[in-house]
């Protein structure tokens, strides 16, 4: 079993967040940011469930907000 997870691409210990609320924080993320997107494992978790949602070892998080530029 693994003892990762994937945030964008990137192997970090899953232990450092067992629930989104606890990602964002670990990732020092505004859980308040407008248009920040969160899936896991290609599943959109709507914004209210972030705080319950819980990512376990080997799932592929992805943390998505639109970039500035043109």
């Amino acid at each position: 079993m693994s003892t990762t997870i994937s945030v964008n691409g990137v192997e970090k210990l899953a232990a450092t967040a067992s629930t989104i609320a606890d990602l964002l924080a670990a990732e020092s993320v505004d859980p308040d940011a407008r248009f920040l997107s969160i899936a896991i494992n290609g599943a959109v978790i709507p914004r209210s469930k972030w705080d319950g949602a819980e990512i376990n070892p080997g799932d592929a998080v992805e943390l998505v907000s639109p970039a500035p530029g043109g």
